[in-house]
């Protein structure tokens, strides 16, 4: 059994969850925004413990000149506590001409420090690993921190606390998620608007459209009506287009097709019981005195079979398709001459017919469907003939050929009508879109082709510089007889 309709609706998914496509788009703008701050906030902390730390070396340098001019006895009373205060620093130590000088808040220097830091020499991966290490596990004893010098002065370090570092670290931290919240609100609003503008608002319009045209396949007023995009969204809004105008067309012709075939089904029943009662009478002409009859009447007989045959596998077409051929032997210059006579083609009539067909060649087919075939093909012929006539100064003739040509059997029924026009070339073997005159059905074609396929072959229109050629290559039965 078919699942309900209800269980193959476009809009099912939408239950599955409560966003919608704007609303991710929203959701994945902000977060990659958020993640290029995250990749952004770490040199700039980075950036800014250095800075930091540089300032304190920076401080610390002029007290190393202070330290490098002053006496041996050392500073005044007051003034290292005075230069100490203006660096922040427990202890400033300065290499001068190879003796270290020192102040200290203390009588001696710390005896141990947390962690050194040489700016010396700092690449960004070391400082960007330090500083997360100063917001995640602050050090509970001084750090030592040496950098450049200047004058006379080999190098300076320092002795500071980080709590006065991590605070103003945290405070940067903080102003910067604030700037970076602001950034990535306007950054994500504007990149949502563009998008849902450019984007999503069409994609909307291509699924809106799509759900309608569910709704109701068959009407015209549902097919999408394609913008002047001319990037991707244009190009689908107009593939869609034209895939809907297809199918719409396509439902309408089945539909057709539908009511067309349950009408000739019961055609056919009836047709086929009177055409069995007429084989019936026929069986009564072989038994006339008259020798012109007696000659006709087995092929009149066997015409009425096959078109009794031939109603029958109309009514069975949709249960199945056309029966299998059965494959046999058949002289192909007598199947032609038959189809002629039954078709009224003859000595001194119009058009002229030719039998080109060598009288030995035999084709490996099912009779009856390769005479369906022939049927088919010489009948449009003979009806481009009469329409249009031949060319100016021919005669109109119909010539059939045959051939080995490949490994193949090649027939082909020529004629010196005007051809196939080239606006019926493109369906030429659809059924009721290959017609080649006006008002047809295009169903000879479309039947010849089917039973061509079905023995293995194909056909095709052949280039001709006048009328038509149409070509059926049959398979030639192998050595082996398969």
């Amino acid at each position: 059994m078919h699942a309900p309709k209800s269980a193959l609706s476009v809009s099912q998914p939408r239950g599955l969850t409560r966003l919608g496509l704007s609303a991710k788009l929203l959701l994945v703008t902000v977060l990659f925004v958020m993640l290029a701050e995250v990749l952004i906030y770490l040199p700039s902390i980075a950036n800014f413990r250095r800075n930091w730390l540089h300032d304190r070396i920076a401080a610390a340098q002029v007290a190393a000149l202070v330290l490098e001019g002053a006496p041996e006895d050392g500073l005044p009373e007051g003034s290292e506590n005075r230069l100490l205060m203006g660096v922040g620093a427990r202890a400033i130590a300065a290499r001068v001409g190879g003796a270290r000088r020192l102040l200290s808040l203390d009588s001696m220097p710390p005896p141990e420090v947390s962690r050194s830091v040489d700016l010396r020499n700092l690449s960004w991966l070391s400082a960007i690993e330090e500083a997360l290490a100063v917001l995640v596990s602050p050090a509970t004893m001084p750090i030592r921190v040496v950098g450049e010098a200047v004058g006379g002065a080999d190098f300076v370090e320092i002795v500071i606390d980080e709590a006065p570092l991590r605070r103003a670290m945290l405070k940067f931290s903080w102003s910067l998620l604030l700037i970076s919240l602001l950034i990535t609100g306007l950054t994500a609003l504007a990149v949502y608007i563009a998008l849902n503008a450019l984007i999503i608002g069409p994609i909307r319009h291509l699924a809106a459209n799509v759900m309608e045209f569910e709704a109701d396949p068959e009407n015209p007023r549902r097919i999408i009506e394609p913008s002047l995009r001319a990037d991707e969204i244009g190009e689908a809004e107009r593939a869609l287009a034209r895939m809907e105008a297809t199918l719409a067309d396509e439902l309408r012709t089945k539909k057709h097709l539908a009511e067309l075939g349950l009408a000739v089904s019961k055609i056919n029943h009836d047709l086929r019981n009177m055409l069995a009662a007429a084989q019936l009478m026929s069986d009564q002409l072989i038994e006339t005195r008259d020798a012109k009859i007696r000659r006709f009447a087995p092929r009149l007989i066997a015409t009425l079979g096959r078109a009794i045959d031939f109603c029958q596998a109309t009514l069975a077409y949709g249960r199945a398709a056309e029966a299998t051929p059965a494959i046999r032997d058949v002289p192909l210059r007598q199947l032609v001459s038959e189809q002629a006579e039954m078709l009224g083609l003859g000595e001194g009539k119009q058009p002229r017919f030719e039998n080109r067909v060598p009288p030995e060649l035999s084709a490996p087919c099912d009779p009856d469907q390769m005479a369906r075939v022939l049927t088919n093909l010489m009948r449009n012929a003979i009806q481009a003939l009469t329409r249009a006539g031949a060319e100016a100064g021919d005669l109109p003739v119909l010539m059939v050929t045959a051939g080995p040509e490949n490994g193949s059997v090649a027939l082909r029924v020529i004629d010196n009508g005007p051809g196939v026009p080239e606006r019926a070339r493109a369906n030429l073997f659809q059924a009721f879109r290959g017609s080649v005159t006006p008002g047809g059905t295009g169903l000879g074609l479309a039947v010849a082709a089917e039973l061509v396929r079905l023995h293995g072959g194909s056909i095709a229109l052949e280039p001709s510089n006048t009328g038509a050629v149409f070509a059926v290559m049959l398979p030639a039965r192998r050595a082996n007889g398969h």
